[in-house]
């Protein structure tokens, strides 16, 4: 209930038209997963050496705990870096950029989504594919790699999913709308 009280907040009013409660919780999703990308992620990949620092930061703490449930992490295992640059670097602002097209309606919002989820869905992936032709057994326990493994990539997996097929529906009815449109005309 908390998340969609901060949610319905209006920070500027009047500056963006009425959202729909579903578009902001989706604000907040790319808000949330463009920082984490561009943040925590953008720290893992350009800080190749964080495991060994001796005032480590809190980011790089995060990242020694999370190699727990996956240490390819601490191995700085090329696939996990390719996957987490792109996710940094390329869509990390796209989620910025998709929670702005959204507030402000742009025509290109629910694309811009589903080109991101796409993304979001192919890296998370390659990321479990790479992990299973590898062994699958890069955790420190059958806690780490259910909690930190499993359950928080799963975040990746099923709400692309939701906003691949929201999107879909979406761009269907404005075409479907446009043609009838086009048929009444004639």
């Amino acid at each position: 209930m908390k998340l969609m009280e901060a949610c319905s907040y209006n920070v500027t009013p009047g500056r963006f038209p009425k959202i729909s409660k579903t578009d902001k919780i989706l604000m907040c999703w790319w808000v949330f997963t463009g920082l984490t990308h561009m943040i925590l992620e953008g720290y893992f990949v350009f800080t190749p050496e964080f495991y060994k620092q001796k005032n480590p930061t809190y980011l790089a703490e995060v990242w020694k705990e999370y190699s727990k449930g996956d240490s390819r992490y601490v191995g700085r295992d090329s696939a996990v870096i390719a996957v987490e640059g792109i996710t940094a670097v390329l869509e990390g602002p796209a989620c910025i950029l998709a929670a702005y097209a959204i507030a402000t309606r742009k025509s290109y919002s629910h694309l811009l989504q589903i080109a991101i989820a796409l993304g979001q869905l192919y890296g998370t992936a390659v990321y479990f594919i790479t992990s299973y032709l590898e062994g699958d057994n890069f955790a420190a326990s059958a806690y780490y790699y259910y909690f930190y493994y499993v359950i928080m990539n799963s975040f990746w997996v099923w709400i692309p999913s939701l906003i691949v097929i929201r999107s879909w529906k979406k761009i269907c009815a404005a075409v479907r709308a446009q043609e009838q449109k086009k048929t009444k005309t004639r």
